[in-house]
């Protein structure tokens, strides 16, 4: 098995602290800058997935060009419901956002989003129907969320999983390692 996993670039969101996830946004202008910078060396033949939002559409353009791919949404982020777009300032005195926060934040629903457990399931699901060789275009939640199953040994939490925006890892048999940058 090899399965490369890279996270979008940034956004104006990621760049506020915002919670993100069913939002459909763009990268940032310093995103795109960013991701202009990055090189990976990976092996010919590779498929191509993202999520289908506009961050990983663009995402993918950015580091390898228009190349044929396809999408599936059960890779999108979480989704925040009601919580969705709002910072931890602006929402910090809301009763509904410190219910959510408190107790097992894996399980707790935000109104009108979903938990982390929903979404690992979803994802995990589609994961489980990707060909080999695949390079998967995300977001840092869905990165996690496949971490955090597959090796529950490192005794990482989903944030500790999460790579920074536009890097990733490569999961193969023997493990995983970050993606390797051409010099």
């Amino acid at each position: 098995m090899r399965i490369y996993l890279i996270r979008h670039g940034k956004t104006r969101a990621n760049e506020e602290h915002r919670y993100c996830g069913s939002t459909d946004l763009p990268l940032s202008d310093s995103g795109r800058e960013e991701l202009e910078r990055l090189r990976y060396r990976l092996p010919e033949n590779v498929r191509f997935v993202t999520s289908g939002m506009r961050r990983t559409e663009q995402t993918l353009e950015v580091l390898f060009g228009e190349v044929p791919h396809t999408w599936d949404p059960r890779f999108r982020e979480v989704d925040f419901g009601a919580f969705e777009m709002g910072t931890y300032e602006e929402l910090k005195d809301t009763p509904a956002y410190q219910a959510w926060l408190t107790g097992d934040n894996e399980t707790n629903v935000p109104p009108g989003g979903e938990s982390g457990a929903q979404m690992t399931r979803r994802v995990l699901e589609a994961f489980s129907q990707l060909p080999d060789n695949t390079v998967l275009i995300t977001h840092g939640g869905v990165i996690a969320a496949i971490l955090a199953h597959r090796y529950p040994e490192a005794g990482r939490n989903r944030y500790q999983w999460q790579p920074r925006p536009g890097h990733g890892y490569v999961l193969t048999d023997e493990g995983y390692t970050p993606i390797p940058e051409e010099n």
